[in-house]
């Protein structure tokens, strides 16, 4: 499923329809309507393609059902605008009352997730899968599908997805390739999340990043963000500054050893946006001045047999007791974890330590996600 696809539109009917060799259904009810359902495939229609029809509360916000969401796959960052993040923060809020309730809701039961993972992953791999049990869903994992899947075997990419897609509703894959999601996306019959491609981009991510910038700092116009580390390889800073371009007056300071500077795509995103952007050797200098300091860890698995680039590039910047001397007192520390050594743990008890509610908010923003992807606003 592509990242983006046309709209349908058609006058009101009820019923089930059914398409022979489609990728999208819809159900109409006097709007337009863009938004993935779920597919079933049926022994009894021949390989038709079955789509039920939903209710729909009309009466909801601009983001109602056909109205706006128009993502059918969850790729790259650049496919969210200001409007859009807006209303997933909105869904992400009211899925931290959902997972506040016990037993839990039931908005997804029915639905099955498959999770592939070709890298290794705590947080991103069980945060999916929490979201979509706590939503009453049902999840089909593999942690390391490099090795433990057909994909040891030689099996392509395209061959994986279209089997696994017979199997589920949606898939949450990451992978060692950068533009792996987008080519697991082309293939699928159903909703595809980028949960990491490489060193390409991780945009679930950057949602729950800039959620929490949101809900720290309390704004995100006119914030200042230090993106530190590896930022040649860190599929998250190159995300997350996408999404900061959305926002009016940022400044975005880089703060990396020399052989993981941010790449130049990136800083031509941001002057053809008219974001500011500086790059800077001095972590304590650009620390002081900050709302956000984003911490990365320096990447061995993307160094391949270069270690001494590594070490040279490892422990060169290191958000210690020192920096929060300098930091003001709203602002916070982020990381997408794990750790090495670039944070110590000395920081972890100082109020401005945000990095593992950072990882709580992941939760919410996938419920939502899930939510959005598979039965809409």
């Amino acid at each position: 499923m592509a990242a983006s696809s046309s709209l349908f539109s058609s006058s009101s009917f009820q019923g089930v329809m059914s398409f022979q060799n489609t990728k999208l259904c819809a159900s109409y009810s006097n709007f337009v309507y863009k938004q993935p359902m779920h597919l079933k495939r049926s022994s009894q229609n021949n390989g038709t393609v079955s789509c039920r029809a939903l209710e729909v509360d009309k009466s909801s916000s601009s983001y109602s059902v056909g109205k706006k969401f128009q993502v059918t796959d969850v790729i790259e960052a650049q496919q969210f605008d200001r409007d859009l993040l807006g209303a997933i923060f909105d869904v992400a809020r009211e899925m931290e009352k959902i997972e506040k309730k016990s037993p839990g809701s039931q908005i997804l039961k029915g639905y099955l997730m498959a999770t592939l993972f070709y890298e290794p992953s705590t947080r991103t791999r069980l945060s999916f899968e929490s979201a979509m049990r706590r939503l009453g869903g049902e999840v089909l994992t593999t942690e390391n599908a490099r090795e433990f899947s057909s994909a040891a075997k030689g099996e392509t990419l395209e061959d994986t997805i279209r089997t696994v897609e017979g199997y589920s509703d949606i898939i949450v894959m990451r992978h060692f390739e950068s533009g792996a999601a987008k080519r697991a996306a082309a293939t699928a019959g159903i909703p595809v999340i980028n949960a990491g491609d490489g060193p390409g981009q991780h945009p679930t991510q950057a949602l729950l990043d800039v959620y929490t910038i949101e809900r720290e700092i309390g704004k995100l116009d006119g914030i200042k963000v230090a993106l530190v580390g590896d930022l040649a390889n860190g599929r998250t800073v190159r995300s997350l500054a996408y999404l900061l371009a959305r926002y009016n007056d940022v400044k975005i300071y880089f703060v990396s050893p020399d052989v993981v500077k941010m790449k130049n795509d990136i800083k031509d995103y941001l002057t053809s946006r008219n974001i500011q952007w500086e790059e800077s050797a001095d972590l304590m200098e650009v620390a002081s001045k900050c709302d956000v300091v984003y911490q990365t860890r320096i990447q061995r698995e993307r160094f391949g047999e270069r270690i001494d680039l590594y070490e040279e590039a490892r422990g060169k910047y290191i958000v210690d007791s020192r920096v929060l001397e300098v930091m003001q007192t709203h602002a916070v520390v982020m990381h997408p974890l794990p750790r090495l050594d670039e944070i110590t743990v000395d920081v972890d008890g100082d109020s401005r330590a945000a990095y593992f509610r950072q990882a709580k908010n992941g939760l919410y923003i996938r419920m939502a996600l899930l939510k959005l992807l598979l039965v809409g606003w």
